[in-house]
């Protein structure tokens, strides 16, 4: 009988502290003006007391006093603003822009000379450049080079590369050794 009634206790205190936030959620949300409205809500969420468990000890943590609607225009006459405004300025004008960036400050393709060709047990090339790089082919196909010919290696889709000459239309894939 005891356990029934304060289990009925409980959900009638929950309840009606559930009703006071509803209802204080409800004015925050008739503001107009987004600015009051946003002010209003961490008012609103700062008011709730939080409490925080460390070391199965429970320790409430202090909260500031709410500041009514009428009370939020004089709070809100900081320089925040002013630093929200610029803050999500700079954010919208870099939205999207990162890849784009780290991009243009890349190379797609170079050129180089070909210093010794060397074939391994597979039939693959392993070239060597003037430079010092080693690429090895990474497909099957058949690629004809020579040694002090030009060739370009340029970025393929998947971070991989492609090898090829100016002189003839076919690449062929490769990776770099060194």
């Amino acid at each position: 009988m005891r356990f029934t009634l304060l289990t009925g206790a409980v959900l009638l205190v929950s309840a009606q502290a559930n009703a006071a936030i509803e209802q204080q959620l409800t004015q925050c949300a008739g503001i107009t003006d987004k600015l009051e409205r946003l002010v209003c809500y961490d008012n609103l969420a700062a008011s709730i007391q939080v409490t925080t468990v460390t070391n199965n000890t429970t320790a409430p943590i202090a909260v500031a006093p709410v500041v009514t609607p009428a009370a939020a225009p004089a709070a809100v006459a900081t320089a925040a603003p002013v630093a929200v405004a610029a803050a999500a300025t700079n954010v919208e004008d870099n939205f999207g822009m990162e890849v784009k960036r780290v991009q243009e400050n890349t190379t797609d393709k170079i050129y180089l000379n070909v210093e010794s060709i060397a074939e391994d047990a597979y039939g693959a090339l392993k070239v060597t450049f003037t430079n010092g790089q080693i690429w090895k082919q990474t497909e099957n196909r058949k690629f004809n080079l020579k040694v002090g010919e030009k060739v370009f290696i340029e970025k393929a889709a998947l971070g991989s590369f492609l090898m090829g000459t100016e002189s003839r239309n076919a690449k062929v894939r490769v990776k770099r050794l060194k």
